[in-house]
């Protein structure tokens, strides 16, 4: 079983307001638990001398061996998509799965016709779940039902993640805005999966349907498609849970990172779980080489066996989030957000692995920058309306837009008023100053471009090297 949390008066107005919020009890328990470290000074820090670095990991693309039995596994598999996040980073106030990936098409489009693709090809009705947050279910909804032959009446086609109270980091109390009440509750991570999983009822659905494996990724990331070769890997060596992960680059320096623990087993660290004396070995990408995808295969009775033996939720580590309580004001009191992260459970399970897989499987969109590389040419996208890098290309272009001008949404559509420029041959890009691209730019090499004042790069413009306008 897990640790119980020992009586504590400051938990009280915690648990009062979740009990009064109508919150099921491993909700509640797992929120109490994260809660009990906090209060008891825990910063839910992992030590660099407390692991060990992994000098490798099994390549995914030299799995061909095990695609026969993952063939034969994909009439048992789910798809689950984690779709909780609102892209308020980029000024959203709506699901940033709604976004326009290419012409008239969102993440959430992409998704549904990925899963019918799958259907089609296996000949299997694949489940598709969202894990929605409270601010994100209504608008998911209204884009899948766009897709009806999506629907199974087995089992359902999203269920809600829980959310939790934020903590003032002065008074360690329930952080309240009276004003708007609802500035006071924040998702836990999205390591609330699998309570959220087991407490909707939705893996209990999935279980009845015959279904044994669930691969799960992130809504913005559409590299990331069921490859029956990692879920043959997966049924054939008897993996209960298994993470996917990448070669970190110097844009994954601030990533979480595989490692392994002291005992032996596989961990996951993330940045918010790194001592500030630990960040250059954090950093290191020759010590720590590989960074977690957020792609995780499950193996679902092993699941529900674990979460059986925890009361419903995993007792997975804490991340201690320092933010503002309202996001938008920055002088706004400080509070925690309490989360935890999924792929933290590779550390719960004894029969655990990783598999090392190429950048093609990740391609996420935090931010604005990310966004218009996935847009323009330096992807692809294929027959099975998966979004991958161009055939010609190992890794992203890395993209630096002056936040100034470009970080909130409407601004950055409003700079490229003809879609993304080119960076089929793009390396590197950074814009400084508020600068428009005009039609059928051409991005080359490692390029900045400045300006000092509003300015528009003309139609055609091939840009390399240092432009200043």
């Amino acid at each position: 079983m897990s640790e119980a949390p020992s009586a504590n008066p400051a938990e009280a107005p915690f648990l009062e307001l979740m009990q009064r919020e109508g919150m099921p009890g491993a909700a509640v328990a797992s929120f109490r638990l994260n809660l009990r470290r906090l209060l008891a000074g825990e910063r839910g820090i992992l030590a660099e001398d407390a692991i060990r670095p992994l000098a490798g990991l099994p390549d995914a693309d030299g799995l061909g061996s095990h695609r026969r039995a993952g063939v034969d596994a994909v009439p048992r598999t789910a798809v689950i998509k984690l779709n909780g996040g609102l892209g308020t980073s980029m000024g959203l106030d709506h699901a940033k799965s709604l976004l326009e990936v290419r012409t008239g098409l969102s993440f959430l489009d992409l998704i549904a016709r990925q899963v019918l693709a799958l259907r089609r090809e296996s000949g299997a009705a694949v489940p598709l779940l969202l894990m929605d947050s409270y601010r994100t279910a209504e608008d998911a909804a209204r884009v899948l039902a766009s897709y009806p032959e999506l629907a199974r009446g087995d089992v359902p086609l999203s269920f809600i993640q829980h959310r939790v109270p934020k903590v003032n980091a002065v008074l360690l109390a329930p952080a309240i805005s009276p004003a708007e009440p609802e500035l006071g509750w924040c998702p836990p991570g999205h390591g609330d999966l699998y309570t959220a999983l087991a407490g909707s009822g939705a893996l209990e659905a999935l279980l009845d349907a015959g279904v044994e494996y669930a691969f799960v990724s992130n809504a913005d990331n559409l590299g990331a498609v069921l490859d029956p070769a990692i879920l043959g890997f997966m049924a054939d060596e008897g993996i209960d849970f298994l993470l996917e992960a990448a070669i970190r680059t110097a844009a994954d320096r601030k990533g979480g990172h595989l490692c392994r623990l002291q005992g032996g087993r596989l961990a996951l660290r993330e940045s918010a779980q790194c001592a500030a004396d630990d960040e250059a070995a954090f950093q290191d990408l020759r010590r720590h080489r590989f960074f977690n995808t957020n792609n995780l295969w499950l193996r679902l009775p092993a699941l529900a066996d674990a979460l059986a033996a925890h009361g419903g939720f995993l007792p997975l580590p804490t991340l201690v989030n320092r933010k503002t309580l309202d996001p938008r004001d920055p002088s706004s009191p400080a509070v925690y957000q309490l989360e935890t992260a999924a792929g933290s459970a590779i550390s719960l399970f004894e029969r655990a692995a990783a598999v090392q897989v190429p950048r093609r499987r990740f391609s996420p969109v935090k931010s604005t920058d990310d966004l218009l590389a996935v847009r323009s040419d330096a992807y692809e996208l294929g027959a099975d309306w998966r979004l991958t890098l161009a055939r010609d290309r190992s890794s992203p272009p890395v993209v630096s837009l002056d936040p100034r001008f470009f970080r909130l949404i409407d601004h950055f559509e409003a700079r490229f008023p003809w879609g993304p420029p080119s960076l089929r041959r793009c390396d590197s890009l950074t814009v400084e100053g508020d600068i428009t691209f005009g039609a059928g730019v051409v991005v080359e090499g490692n390029t900045v471009v400045r300006s000092a004042r509003p300015t528009t790069i003309p139609d055609g413009t091939v840009v390399r090297g240092n432009l200043a306008l």
